[in-house]
């Protein structure tokens, strides 16, 4: 019988008690801030990497995690665990699953690396799903097809109010031409098969107000929605406002709100947030 071990790194979504459940690994990502370096859940918390970020002179750096990291957090796998499996966050935002693809060559185990093309809770509802089969004794290849039904099913929309620290990360180099020269710019973005992409851009937060709702229309069109996950960095107005209308629309479907990872937060700016649910 397989007993399979999910680790995963610390972009995901999950509350503490989520981890300790489904006995999930967590591989920490690193963050600098003003030459400070912070090991993301370990020695900071999300709220108060916000707090650093808000007051930082300069844009706070990721590092995805070493090799060395990873092993850290392989070495305390068990034996009898006859199988690893890593879920790991879309590369589209980081470049994690390249040293988790590394470790998958390098360690004396049955590892394999799967790519969510995710992140948050997004990729949370994969981690949890494959973690509860895992429990159940299921396989590997049992767990991958369920992970590919479910992603095929998930959704992410992520409403970005400041574009100043995504341009200067990087993550929508593509676009920083035409985006820098304006000013109160909002965006909508999605992450869907490994991209980041802008679906409504505009000034002003109403840009985004008008694409939420569409969305509420979205959710309320859609059978067996499952799961809901808000993520946000750190402004609770608007996320409060989405709170309200999930509630009314989907009562019954659990919804978790958390600030969001430090490796997000840093790419999405001050209030930045995301919308992310799953149907089956």
């Amino acid at each position: 019988m397989s007993k399979v071990k999910i680790l995963t790194d610390s972009s995901v979504q999950l509350t503490p008690e989520e981890i300790e459940k489904y006995n999930i690994s967590v591989v920490p990502l690193t963050i600098s801030i003003d030459e400070k370096t912070y090991v993301d859940g370990v020695n900071i918390t999300r709220e108060r990497f916000v707090e650093e970020m808000d007051s930082s002179k300069d844009l706070p750096k990721t590092s995805q995690p070493s090799i060395g990291t990873f092993m850290d957090v392989i070495d305390k796998v068990p034996d009898d665990y006859t199988d690893i499996l890593a879920l790991i966050m879309t590369p589209s935002i980081s470049g994690t699953i390249n040293a988790a693809r590394q470790v998958e060559d390098m360690v004396d185990r049955n590892m394999e690396v799967i790519d969510t093309e995710f992140t948050d809770r997004a990729q949370g509802f994969q981690v949890i799903r494959a973690a509860q089969m895992a429990q159940e004794g299921k396989s590997v290849e049992e767990i991958k097809q369920a992970l590919d039904e479910l992603r095929a099913h998930t959704y992410l929309y992520m409403g970005v109010t400041s574009i100043e620290n995504i341009l200067r990360g990087g993550r929508l180099s593509r676009f920083a031409g035409t985006l820098s020269t304006l000013l109160n710019i909002n965006l909508v973005l999605t992450v869907k098969n490994n991209s980041l992409d802008i679906v409504k851009r505009g000034r002003g937060r109403k840009t985004i107000e008008k694409y939420m709702n569409n969305v509420m229309e979205e959710i309320k069109g859609l059978k067996n929605i499952k799961a809901v996950g808000i993520s946000y960095v750190d402004k609770m107005d608007y996320v409060n406002e989405l709170k309200a209308k999930l509630e009314e629309i989907i009562p019954d479907v659990p919804l978790l709100i958390r600030v969001t990872s430090p490796v997000i937060a840093t790419h999405a700016g001050s209030g930045a947030f995301a919308i992310e649910f799953y149907t089956e």
